[in-house]
């Protein structure tokens, strides 16, 4: 069998690549291992994650209401219905990712590929629709192939108390105590549904503060809820040297301080450290393909590995590790290969930690300026200035821009706060556009709306922001 494109992996990079493809009249074969499409971020991942947080935010919702005079009852988790509504929730997603296969006629595989050279794949599975031999040849190949959970070797026991994130959105069942290894998205948005489910969460991060990497103080008030959140504490600085299944709990040594210890006993454990690319055992050995010392596959603007036969894009490729830059990488890949003039050059690439409250960021950002040395100005507003976040009970945000001190073009974006995710898209566009801060200072946006505050945030730049008082600088 052979096929002008294959694309080897069917999640939301995968999918995007052979989508467009076949929108430009190419064939397609997708291979992907799985029963169903979407990968780790619909079937375990961003879309069930979010799911759990949305309920975990009504729960939020319905006590904090109680400040205005509105009380319910205390919630009653019945698991096996919000199980059932998971399922509900990614079957529908993937019935359509299957409906979208069918009707641009793509041939869909499922199988192991594994290359036996630059232009071939042995195809290992059940499926009817193997070809003989296994055999499938390519004029070009896109991996696809994502990302798994990177655990610590300290830390690997065979333990069903110790789970993963895909183990953790199952909800076998509610630990009377959780230990979250690892204070990044991941951990933190996990640690958010448990508690709100009304588990005891203690949370252990090796760095001296939650979300390593992003803004200080983006992160404080994300920092302050998980505090209230998790019963059992938050412990910064603090690394687990080993784990130890006790039969019916698990308990984990913590390094604290040092060299001091402390023996911690938990129902469960989550290790969320991390990811690494899923590139190992795919016989790339026998490609041209070159790896980097993390295992990502080296590539170019246009996604092409070092092999002309090849291409990568998303997790494989390298970070970030996020599913829209992998669906951007996807579209880019295919264009190329349509003969199109398309490569990736993104000037922002938006990331979102859906805790609560959110951040989310784009551009350049404070941490990054000062490492690389590159000149910049803030220009910060706090949401307790803004009407729209009083009305809903939401104060406990920030909006900042990073701005270059001589031409004022906008470097970068940070928010925290209720629904900074929706938000930053702004910014995004902003920062692709080359747009200063005026740009955004008169745009006119909608009040009362929690949209104003990145104008407000631009006017806070100029020391005019209506809402609050702070003189700065005349406009040019």
């Amino acid at each position: 069998m052979h096929a002008p494109l294959v694309v080897l992996g069917g999640g939301p990079g995968g999918y995007a690549a052979a989508f467009r493809a076949a929108d430009g009249g190419l064939p397609v074969v997708l291979v992907e291992s799985e029963a169903r499409l979407g990968g780790t971020c619909l079937l375990r991942g961003c879309i069930p994650s979010k799911s759990l947080l949305h309920l975990a935010r009504v729960i939020a919702e319905a006590e904090e209401i109680e400040q205005a005079g509105i009380r319910f009852g205390l919630p009653e988790i019945d698991l096996e219905a919000l199980r059932s509504h998971q399922q509900q929730l990614i079957t529908r997603l993937t019935k359509g990712l299957d409906q979208l296969v069918k009707r641009r006629k793509i041939t869909r595989i499922r199988a192991r590929g594994t290359f036996e050279n630059s232009t071939t794949l042995h195809l290992t599975g059940d499926d009817p629709a193997l070809p003989a031999g296994g055999k499938l040849t390519f004029d070009h190949c896109i991996v696809a192939t994502g990302s798994v959970p990177a655990v610590p070797a300290p830390l690997q026991i065979d333990s069903p108390r110790v789970i993963g994130s895909a183990q953790a959105l199952e909800l076998a069942s509610l630990p009377q105590s959780l230990l979250v290894i690892g204070g990044g998205y991941i951990g933190l948005e996990m640690a958010t549904v448990y508690a709100r489910l009304g588990v005891a969460v203690t949370i252990v991060e090796c760095t001296d503060q939650l979300l390593p990497g992003v803004d200080a103080d983006l992160v404080k008030p994300v920092h302050r809820q998980m505090e209230k959140l998790c019963d059992g504490g938050i412990l910064l600085g603090s690394r687990v040297t080993t784990l130890s299944d006790e039969g019916e709990s698990v308990t984990a040594t913590v390094a604290q301080g040092g060299d001091q210890l402390h023996a911690l006993t938990f129902d469960q454990v989550l290790i969320a450290v991390g990811r690494r690319p899923n590139t190992s055992d795919l016989g790339l050995e026998r490609t041209g393909v070159q790896l980097d010392e993390s295992g990502f596959l080296r590539h170019d603007a246009q996604m092409r590995t070092d092999d002309p036969h090849i291409l990568a894009i998303g997790d494989a490729a390298g970070p970030p590790m996020l599913a829209h830059k992998a669906s951007h990488e996807g579209r880019i890949a295919a264009e190329g290969l349509l003969g199109e003039p398309a490569a990736f050059d993104a000037q922002a690439i938006p990331a979102v930690v859906f805790t609560d409250p959110e951040v989310a960021t784009c551009g350049l950002s404070e941490r990054d300026a000062k490492a690389q040395g590159i000149p910049y100005e803030t220009a910060v507003y706090p949401w307790a200035a803004s009407g729209r976040a009083q009305a809903v009970m939401r104060t406990d945000g920030l909006t900042k821009f990073l701005v270059d001190p001589k031409t004022r073009r906008v470097l970068g974006c940070g928010i925290v706060g209720a629904g900074a995710g929706e938000l930053i898209a702004e910014a995004v566009v902003a920062i692709e556009m080359g747009a200063v801060i005026e740009d955004i200072a008169e745009s006119i946006h909608p009040h009362p709306t929690l949209s104003e505050t990145l104008m407000h945030a631009a006017h806070a730049f100029f020391g005019t922001a209506t809402e609050i008082y702070k003189p700065r600088r005349k406009r040019r």
